[in-house]
C-alpha cells in the first residue's frame, strides 16, 4: 500500500526533527520524508495539517488477560483498543493463567497475536515458574522463543537470591527486566495511599516505602549483575530520586510513569469508587510534582499505561474488596497532551520520545523512528481535538477508568502498522 501523509508536524526524536513535512510510505517502509513531496499514484493521501505525526506509540506495560481471564480482556479486544489509542506495539505482562513462563507459552502468545492482533506484541516471560517466586524460569529458552523481557508483574520476587539469579540470566541473554516493585511484607491489606484519604474511607494504607524499598533493592541487584532494569509504574518522589542517582552512577536502569500517576492524587478520590484503585496507588501532590519533573528532565524515560481491565461487576465492589487496576490504552494520548504537553511540561517532540523512541530503545527493537528506511509504524494525532472521555466508547472490554466525564485534548486519528492503516477515526 502506498500512503502519502501531507503537511504533518513530523516529530522524530531519533533525529531531533520537529518540522512540517510530508511522509511517503510504500511496502511497509518509510520511503521519503521532505517538503512538498512529488508522489503519484498513491493508494491513500492523508492531510495531516495541524496534526502530530510521530513514530508509532509503544506501551511497555499492558495486561491482555489472555489466557485465563478472557472475561476481562482478550488479545483481540485489547490490541484493538490499543490501536485506537495510537499504539503500534505493546508488551503484555505474563501474569495470566497459566502464566507465560515457558518457551512454549511464548510461542503460543506469538501465534495467537498473529491470528488476532493488527499491532505488534513484544513477548514478556515470567521471572519464576507460575510466578510463585520459587524457581527461575528457562530465561534463555524464552529468549530464543522470542521474549524481549522478563517480569513478575503483579508482584515482586521477594527472595533476593532468586531474583539475582534471574537478573544474571537476563543479562546473559540481553533481556530487559521489567520490575514491579512492591514489598508484600509491607503492603499487607493496603488499598489506597497511606494518608488522609485512606483514613477517611476506612481502608488500610499503602506507604511509599512499599515501592521504594524494592526499587532500592532492584537497583543494587542490577548494579551487581549488570542487568538492564526497567522500573514499572513508578509513583513516588523517592523513586524518581533513586533513578536519578542510579543513572549518575552508570547503572543500567530506566523507568516509566503512568498517566494516572501524573494526572491524579489521592485528593481526587471523593468517594468509595474502586475505579480509583490501582497498584501502586494514587499518591500526593509532592509525588506527582516529582514524577512530572522526572519526565520533563528525562530522569524518567517512558510513559506506559499499565492497562489493567476488569469486569464491571468486579469494580462495582468497594475499594477495600475490588481488584487493583484501571484501563489506560485509549486515554493515554489525551491525558499526556492535556496534563503534560499543553501546560508545557513536555514538548510534542518529548512526548514522542517518551511514548515511542525511548520504549523502542529499552526493548532494543527497530521501531520508534520516522527515518527514511524505517518500518512505517506511525501515529497521527489531532492535539487540539477536545472531547469528554466516555468509557462506553472504549473498544476494550474493560470500562474501569477514573477519567469518565473528564474533558481532554488530543485524539488519535490514524494508527499505521508496517505501512497498513489498522485504525482510522
Amino acid at each position: 500500500m502506498k500512503i502519502l501523509i501531507r503537511n504533518g508536524r513530523v516529530l522524530n526524536p531519533d533525529q531531533n526533527v520537529d518540522a512540517i513535512l510530508d511522509l511517503y510510505i510504500q511496502d511497509g517502509m518509510i520511503q521519503e520524508c521532505g517538503e512538498n513531496l512529488n508522489v503519484e499514484d498513491v493508494d491513500c493521501e492523508i492531510d495531516a495539517s495541524d496534526k502530530y505525526v510521530m513514530p508509532g506509540l509503544i506501551d511497555l506495560h499492558v495486561h491482555l488477560r489472555e489466557p485465563g481471564f478472557e472475561y476481562k480482556e482478550t488479545i483481540e479486544t485489547g490490541t484493538r483498543a490499543m490501536a485506537k489509542g495510537g499504539f503500534t506495539g505493546v508488551c503484555p505482562m505474563p501474569n495470566t493463567k497459566p502464566a507465560i513462563d515457558t518457551p512454549e507459552r511464548i510461542a503460543w502468545l506469538q501465534d495467537k497475536a498473529k491470528q488476532t492482533s493488527d499491532i505488534s506484541l513484544y513477548p514478556v516471560g515470567a521471572v519464576t515458574l507460575g510466578q510463585l517466586g520459587e524457581t527461575v524460569t528457562d530465561i534463555a529458552g524464552m529468549c530464543k522463543a522470542g521474549a524481549l523481557a522478563i517480569s513478575e508483574d503483579g508482584k515482586s520476587v521477594m527472595n533476593a537470591q532468586i531474583y539475582r539469579q534471574a537478573m544474571k540470566a537476563a543479562a546473559q541473554n540481553n533481556l530487559v527486566v521489567l520490575a514491579h516493585c512492591e514489598d508484600k511484607n509491607l503492603v499487607q491489606n493496603g488499598a489506597l495511599n497511606e494518608g488522609a484519604k485512606a483514613k477517611e474511607l476506612g481502608v488500610c494504607g499503602i506507604s511509599n516505602a512499599v515501592e521504594d524499598v524494592i526499587i532500592a533493592r532492584d537497583i543494587l541487584l542490577a548494579k551487581e549483575t549488570g542487568a538492564r532494569l526497567h522500573l514499572c509504574h513508578c509513583s513516588t518522589a523517592d523513586s524518581v530520586e533513586m533513578v536519578r542517582i542510579a543513572k549518575a552512577q552508570g547503572i543500567r536502569v530506566t523507568a516509566e510513569v503512568c498517566p494516572h500517576h501524573f494526572c491524579l492524587t489521592e485528593d481526587d478520590i471523593v468517594k468509595d469508587d474502586a475505579n480509583f484503585k490501582m497498584n501502586p496507588p494514587l499518591r500526593t501532590r509532592k509525588d506527582v510534582r516529582a514524577l512530572i519533573q522526572g519526565l520533563s528532565d528525562g530522569t524518567m524515560d517512558a510513559i506506559s499505561t499499565d492497562h489493567a481491565p476488569h469486569s464491571t461487576k468486579e469494580k462495582e465492589q468497594s475499594i477495600a474488596c475490588a481488584p487493583f487496576g484501571i484501563v489506560g490504552s485509549e486515554t493515554a494520548v489525551a491525558l499526556t497532551i492535556t496534563h503534560l504537553v499543553r501546560p508545557g511540561y513536555l514538548t510534542p517532540l518529548q512526548m514522542a520520545q517518551r511514548m515511542s523512541y525511548a520504549p523502542a530503545q529499552i526493548l532494543q527493537i527497530d521501531r520508534g523512528t520516522l527515518n527514511v528506511g524505517a518500518v512505517a509504524d506511525i501515529t497521527i494525532i489531532d492535539p487540539n481535538a477536545c472531547y469528554v472521555i466516555d468509557p462506553n466508547n472504549f473498544l476494550s472490554k474493560g470500562k474501569n477508568t477514573p477519567f469518565a466525564g473528564k474533558e481532554v485534548y488530543g485524539e488519535v486519528l490514524y494508527t499505521i502498522v508496517q505501512g497498513r492503516i489498522v485504525y482510522q477515526k
